[in-house]
C-alpha cells in the first residue's frame, strides 16, 4: 500500500465543520469530543507512556510554572499537575471544546491551573517549562517550526525545559513507508481495518505534518536547546530541549 499523501480536497464528513474554529479537532480527527481519550489511544501508539516520561522530564526539574502548548483535554496536563514537584500550569489551546474538556478534568488541581483560549503561536509567558503532546505537528513548515522553538526558548527561564510528545517521520521515503505500515499495525490492533487506517492518515494530512526526528532535533539546536530523544515508541516519541542555566 502506498505511503499516505495529502488527498486533495478531501472532506472529512464531520458535522458543522463549517462554522468550526480554525483548528477543530472534532473535525481534523472526525470524532466526538467525548470519545477523543478513549480513541486517541486506538490511534497513537505509546499514548499513556509518551505523557507519563513529558510529566516526569518536566518534574525533574521541579519547575514553578509550567505551559503545555495545544493541552487539548488535558491529558498531559493532568499527568504534569499529579507531580508534585510542579507548581503552577497554564492550559493553552484554541479549540473552545477541548479546552472546556481540560477545565472538567483539572478542576481537581483547583488554583494550581489555569486555562487561556488563544494560540500557543502568540508570544508565550516567562515559565520554567513548556509541554506539549500531539500538538505542535500542526505547524506546516520547518520555519515556523524553528521560529516556534525560538519562541519557546526565549519564554523559558535559564535551566528550563521543552518535552515534546509527538510524531515524526523518517528522513527518506523507504523509512517513511515502513513507519506507515507499523502505525497502522497499531490502528488494526485496536480494532480499525486496515484500509480505514491509511483513509485516517491521508485525512490527518490536511493539518498534520511529520518532520524527520533529526529535523526536529536540529531545529531545536538552531534554537539553543541541547536536544535529545528521550523516549520513542514509532511514529510517537518525545523530544526535549533543555535551556543551560547560565542561559538568557
Amino acid at each position: 500500500m502506498a505511503c499516505p499523501e495529502p488527498a486533495g480536497g478531501q472532506e472529512i464528513n464531520v458535522n458543522n465543520c463549517k462554522n468550526a474554529t480554525p483548528h477543530s479537532v472534532r473535525c481534523h480527527l472526525g470524532l466526538e469530543i467525548d470519545h477523543y481519550d478513549e480513541t486517541i489511544r486506538k490511534f497513537i501508539p505509546g499514548y499513556e507512556d509518551g505523557l507519563d516520561r513529558a510529566a516526569q522530564t518536566v518534574a525533574s526539574i521541579r519547575p514553578e510554572l509550567v505551559l503545555d502548548l495545544g493541552a487539548g483535554t488535558g491529558a498531559l496536563s493532568e499527568a504534569v499537575l499529579s507531580c508534585p514537584q510542579v507548581g503552577k500550569l497554564e492550559v493553552i489551546d484554541l479549540d473552545p471544546e477541548m479546552l472546556e474538556k481540560a477545565r472538567a478534568r483539572l478542576r481537581k488541581f483547583e488554583s494550581r491551573v489555569s486555562f487561556s483560549l488563544r494560540s500557543f503561536l502568540e508570544p508565550l509567558p516567562h515559565c520554567d517549562a513548556v509541554t506539549a503532546s500531539l500538538a505542535l505537528h500542526h505547524v506546516p513548515t520547518l520555519g515556523e517550526k524553528g521560529a516556534l522553538y525560538k519562541t519557546i526558548y526565549q519564554a523559558l527561564r535559564p535551566g528550563g525545559l521543552l518535552a515534546n510528545a509527538d510524531v515524526t517521520m523518517g528522513a527518506d521515503e523507504g523509512l517513511r513507508r515502513a513507519t506507515y505500515e507499523r502505525w497502522a499495525d497499531h490502528l488494526v490492533a485496536g480494532g480499525i481495518a486496515r484500509e480505514r487506517a491509511f483513509e485516517h492518515f491521508r485525512e490527518w494530512s490536511h493539518e498534520d505534518t511529520y518532520f524527520p526526528l533529526e529535523a526536529e532535533l536540529e531545529l531545536m539546536r538552531e534554537a539553543g536547546f541541547r536536544a535529545e530523544c528521550v523516549w520513542q515508541e514509532l511514529p510517537n516519541c518525545v523530544l526535549v530541549g533543555y535551556k543551560d542555566a547560565a542561559c538568557s
